[in-house]
């Protein structure tokens, strides 16, 4: 399939390359349909998930295991059940990151990560209950 982006231009993806968000992301619950592109390799420290219905529209993701020390993920029930999650080790983790004007306060939202069953092709950004975790996290420390 090919889907013409407003950042990269035309992409070629599968369909089995879909991942599926059935509650949207909170402020684009419209959007459904979102593709992973750049994390074909271990070494990347940021990628993007594209959306599919929106071409507009795409987030720059990382892995917040990767920029937090100590982090963790509180899973609900129903959010379990509505990923379909059967194996912790089949469940990606990836945080948002916010790319203002000013690089130096680049930051990522600890406390909103999104989970994808990678089995299934599920997503769903969850918001945890944990109160230590910032919404906004700064890789740059003196920031």
């Amino acid at each position: 399939m090919q889907l013409e982006t407003a950042h990269f231009g035309v992409i070629e993806f599968n369909e089995d390359d879909i991942i599926i968000f059935p509650e949207g992301i909170p402020g684009f619950e419209e959007t459904k349909k979102y593709i992973l592109m750049g994390n074909e390799t271990n070494e990347a420290v940021f990628f993007w998930l594209q959306s599919v219905d929106a071409p507009d529209l795409c987030f720059v993701v990382t892995d917040p295991f990767m920029v937090y020390d100590g982090y963790g993920v509180d899973v609900e029930d129903e959010d379990v059940e509505l990923l379909e999650i059967t194996d912790p080790n089949k469940v990606l983790t990836l945080t948002i990151v916010i790319i203002p004007e000013n690089i130096n306060e680049i930051r990522v939202n600890l406390k909103a990560p999104i989970l994808i069953n990678v089995e299934k092709k599920l997503g769903k950004q969850i918001i945890q209950k944990n109160d230590n975790l910032p919404i906004k996290y700064y890789l740059n420390k003196s920031s």
